[in-house]
């Protein structure tokens, strides 16, 4: 290198930073974005802040494994390493073609994200990075490298060390420093090493092989025995602490013919194909589950529509109620949790805010009913892809030990939407029609986002492994998935485009589809603006694969209702008060009994108006049973009549009013006889007209004035609610326009701050302090430069007290202000001359 490029390397990251244009600062903010809140005054605080800890980590743990592997190797190189050396410690002396090809890419990575810097004869790895991936005795490397043989001997006595170096066969040296230095260019002599290593025992070579791909460090004894005494002897291996010995890096790397890493993975992944089936077939059955999917919402908030259960004091829904509505879906637990949790984050339920606080749908719920099907899922299936509510945790315990409740706080993981699009989009990588298979989904998921240190790696599974599963399986049930595969609609939900390749024709198990490493990127996740349109065009799809709402049901003999498909929401309403929902799935069957018949007619339904609703929507004749079913029960219905007294009871006809008297179940009720027709009761009138149900009678409510109060229930809503809004995984990511403006804002910080003065002008002080100048110099100083066009560096001070530095150049100078085109603002702007703290002459080579 000659000796211009030596002097314009890179001294620092923040001068690594200052060559970079415009377009390579975007792409590190936008990795990045906690570089930008808020946005650094110059470059060198953007470097600064670079290699804060917390944005280092941050940094680290969103690296894809290679990549990681990549900054390790660095970590345990020489400080400077030169691409060459970096290649080998990846790549091992047969340096590997597959390391070798991907290596660029991590290199490069690194770079963008300033984790390393410098041209490839001196790559550095940032300090913070360095000090958390380079091995010590508290936390190990990945990588299973020990130290380097001068860290290991630094507090090792001069004689010893001369010893050591008699025993490997060097001669001796005038000092520490340098015997160190001959021991370790031993080590790292390929021949030297060979010549030596084949010098020990059978015992000995398998110590060191024990120790080699770490961990690095054994126990020895105070008298060791003969094996390992020629190993110390020969610094092979060296003493930390008392009983306590590690195998130097540079012998480990000779030992892994120069390899930093057992086994480095520069290619990810392949997601492979368990089955693959028609797009047809996927489609098809993907619309059955969202159709499923939006009667499964429906069916819960019907189930609340009067009120739901009682919000826990600490938040959230109990265990039993939990319980209750899983065995009113006929679902699982966990899979009730998740529709109450989507509930929940769509805005559909909420807790009412009163007193005795309980759960309710929100009036958002009404407008959602009345929504086209495809609109309702679109909807659904987009609340699910954002929110961070994740009701797959529900049951397990928090921090403080405490249960995890449903609708309760603490579900919220902010790496949920990231995870939920990434598996989606690598299903989007499949050949159409294919599901992929559960454990190569996971492997390039952990591939892209490995884990950080033993201890998490001990862990029986991490949560984004865990997400991943939710996914998969919360995909099927929401039909952005048939049969495992993405179908149609949930292709166009995330962005991807449509396949151009045909669709494969095997159906079944054993097909293996690979996605070779090369495949293009999966899309990103659409920006907000976009999001709309993706739902639309994910409505669009569906609709037609949703079949027509039905006006007609199947009456039959047995007392049941057949609903082949799914019913105008008017008919599925008045149908599931006059009947019981006997089975679900792709024909509903309803079936009639004297208490559902009853239901109606306490809604104010009369016999007539059941018979002309069951004629008018039947394919078929009404069964006679049917028909007989309604009459008797109409009958019978209303001839007791129950009101407020406290309560009582009358009928026209007394001899049922003695049937109720000489009646066992009724002593609970304290009834006893006012009038031949009326009989008083100790009991409410609610608890009275079920205890006359429970005895085979079909009472009626009366108001005051002897009217029969019709039973309508009234839904119960909450307060406007708006939606829970999702916890995000760190600063937002920036949009163009915000990049835009913090790059030129930091530039033109940066200019201020390092723009060259001349010496011993407007007494610029040192240090990127403002400069300091009186008004009288400050004005004239100004005048000048407005004769002569040169751009001066000043201190300012605004109103609210804020001091910044701008380079300007004066344009007009009058009335207490100065008018100039400021460099830093890239605009012509005013200052009042007050405010202005000094100004300094730059230099004649700035402009």
């Amino acid at each position: 290198m000659s000796t211009e490029e030596k002097s314009a390397a890179p001294r620092s990251l923040a001068e690594a930073l200052r060559v970079r244009d415009d377009v390579s600062l975007a792409a590190l903010l936008r990795s990045r974005p906690d570089l930008i809140t808020p946005v650094p005054t110059d470059l060198t605080q953007l470097a600064t802040r670079a290699g804060t800890r917390a944005s280092v980590v941050r940094a680290l743990e969103r690296l894809d494994r290679f990549a990681l592997q990549t900054a390790e190797a660095l970590a345990v190189a020489p400080d400077p390493a030169t691409y060459a050396e970096l290649l080998r410690l990846m790549g091992g002396d047969d340096e590997d073609p597959a390391v070798r090809a991907a290596l660029p890419r991590a290199v490069a990575l690194l770079r963008e994200q300033a984790l390393v810097w410098g041209a490839d004869d001196r790559l550095r790895l940032v300090r913070t990075a360095r000090e958390l991936l380079a091995p010590s005795p508290q936390h190990p490397s990945p990588t299973g490298l020990g130290p380097t043989v001068r860290e290991a001997t630094a507090g090792m006595s001069p004689g010893r060390i001369q010893e050591i170096l008699a025993a490997a066969g060097l001669p001796s040296t005038h000092d520490s420093v340098s015997a160190v230095t001959a021991l370790g260019g031993l080590f790292e002599d390929r021949r030297r090493m060979a010549e030596l290593l084949a010098g020990l025992s059978e015992e000995s070579r398998e110590v060191l092989a024990r120790l080699v791909w770490g961990p690095p460090y054994g126990q020895v004894t105070h008298d060791p025995a003969a094996h390992l005494r020629a190993l110390l002897d020969r610094g092979l291996l060296l003493p930390t602490a008392p009983g306590t010995v590690v195998l130097p890096r540079e012998v480990a790397l000779h030992l892994r013919a120069g390899r930093a890493h057992r086994a480095p993975e520069p290619v990810p992944p392949a997601v492979e194909a368990a089955a693959t089936h028609r797009p047809q077939v996927v489609d098809a059955t993907a619309a059955g589950q969202a159709l499923a999917a939006l009667g499964t919402v429906a069916e819960l908030l019907k189930e609340w529509d009067e009120g739901g259960p009682a919000v826990l004091r600490a938040g959230g829904l109990s265990v039993r109620d939990l319980k209750r509505t899983a065995v009113a879906l006929d679902l699982p637990e966990p899979v009730a949790a998740f529709w109450l949790e989507l509930a929940y984050a769509a805005g559909l339920i909420a807790s009412d805010g009163e007193a005795d606080e309980r759960y309710a749908p929100t009036p958002a719920y009404d407008e959602w009913r009345e929504l086209p099907p495809a609109e309702r899922w679109a909807g659904l299936v987009r609340t699910w892809l954002t929110a961070t509510r994740t009701p797959g945790v529900v049951g397990g315990r928090d921090a403080k030990d405490r249960t995890l409740s449903a609708l309760g706080p603490n579900l919220d993981r902010s790496a949920a939407p990231e995870v939920r699009h990434r598996v989606l989009a690598l299903l989007a990588g499949l050949p159409e029609g294919a599901s992929p298979t559960e454990e190569s989904v996971l492997a390039r998921l952990r591939w892209e986002r490995p884990l950080r240190g033993p201890e998490r790696e001990r862990r029986e599974e991490d949560l984004r492994s865990r997400l991943a599963r939710w996914t998969l399986s919360e995909a099927e049930l929401l039909g952005v998935t048939g049969r495992g595969a993405l179908s149609a609609p949930g292709r166009a939900l995330i962005g991807a485009p449509e396949p151009s390749h045909p669709a494969p024709e095997p159906e079944g198990p054993g097909d293996k589809l690979p996605v070779h490493h090369r495949t293009p990127a999966p899309p990103a996740p659409p920006a907000p603006g976009e999001r709309a349109a993706a739902e639309a065009a994910a409505a669009r799809l569906l609709a037609p694969l949703l079949p027509e709402p039905l006006d007609h049901v199947l009456l039959q003999a047995d007392l049941t209702a057949v609903a082949p498909g799914p019913l105008e929401r008017e008919l599925a309403d008045v149908l599931g008060v006059l009947a019981d929902v006997e089975s679900k799935g792709g024909a509903t069957v309803y079936r009639f009994t004297p208490g559902s018949v009853r239901r109606a007619l306490d809604a104010g339904q009369a016999a007539a108006d059941l018979h002309a609703f069951l004629a008018r929507h039947s394919r078929t004749p009404v069964p006679q049973p049917l028909t007989y079913l309604i009459d008797d029960v109409a009958r019978r219905h209303g001839r007791l009549r129950v009101g407020a007294a406290s309560a009582y009871v009358r009928c026209d006809d007394d001899a049922t009013l003695d049937e109720i008297l000489a009646d066992r179940r009724g002593a609970g009720l304290g009834l006893r006889r006012l009038a031949p027709t009326v009989l008083a009761a100790q009991a409410d009138p609610a608890a009275l007209l079920e205890g006359l149900r429970a005895m085979g009678f079909a009472p009626a409510a009366e108001s005051a004035a002897g009217d029969v109060v019709i039973a309508r229930a009234d839904a119960h809503r909450t307060p406007p609610r708006a939606a829970p809004e999702p916890v995000p995984d760190g600063p937002p990511a920036p949009d163009d326009t915000l990049l835009a403006a913090a790059i030129r804002a930091v530039r033109a910080g940066d200019l201020a701050s390092t723009a060259p003065r001349k010496p011993g002008a407007g007494g610029g002080a040192p240090g990127g302090e403002l400069p300091r100048t009186g008004a009288a110099e400050t004005l004239a100083t100004m005048q000048a430069a407005v004769l002569t066009g040169e751009a001066l560096w000043i201190g300012y001070v605004n109103a609210e007290g804020a001091a910044s530095q701008r380079v300007i150049a004066p344009i007009r100078v009058e009335g207490g202000f100065v008018t100039a085109y400021d460099h830093t603002a890239d605009e012509v702007r005013t200052y009042p001359l007050h405010r202005v703290t000094g100004v300094a002459e730059l230099a004649d080579d700035v402009t």
